[in-house]
């Protein structure tokens, strides 16, 4: 890990500062310079199908763009915001906890790409997306 890569502690600080992700409950489980992972414990407040108690896809879009996003952080980049957004939905997500992980494609100088999947406690594919993220502008 170089000096400039967060480790384990900057990366749960890092998404605890956020309101959204900290009432998500994001955990990090680990974070290096070839991926991260996240886990979610179910909350019921983001079932959108009570018959089914599945999740609302708003949510595990979420959990898509914002793995992207620290996926980069945790390799020592900092995105500005995200420019693009894809989400493919493989399976309902029921009650259980949740497993998100990313990895960068591409790291740029202005523009990165990174991909995530959301997997359920028995490994299978419930989500899965890439990003596009803005890198900061640098002075010249």
């Amino acid at each position: 890990m170089s000096a400039s890569t967060p480790g384990l502690r900057d990366m749960q600080l890092a998404i605890e500062a956020a309101p959204f992700h900290r009432w998500l409950g994001l955990e990090v489980i680990s974070a290096g310079e070839e991926a991260i992972r996240l886990e979610m414990p179910w909350r019921d407040e983001i079932v959108s199908n009570p018959h089914t108690q599945s999740a609302h896809g708003g949510i595990l879009a979420a959990l898509i763009d914002l793995t992207g996003f620290y996926a980069l952080l945790a390799a020592g980049s900092v995105p500005v915001a995200t420019a693009d957004l894809r989400v493919d939905y493989h399976k309902p997500a029921t009650p259980g906890r949740l497993t998100i992980t990313g990895r960068i494609v591409r790291l740029g100088s202005t523009l990165s790409v990174a991909e995530a999947s959301i997997t359920n406690a028995d490994g299978d594919l419930l989500s899965s997306g890439r990003g596009a993220y803005q890198m900061p502008r640098h002075s010249q």
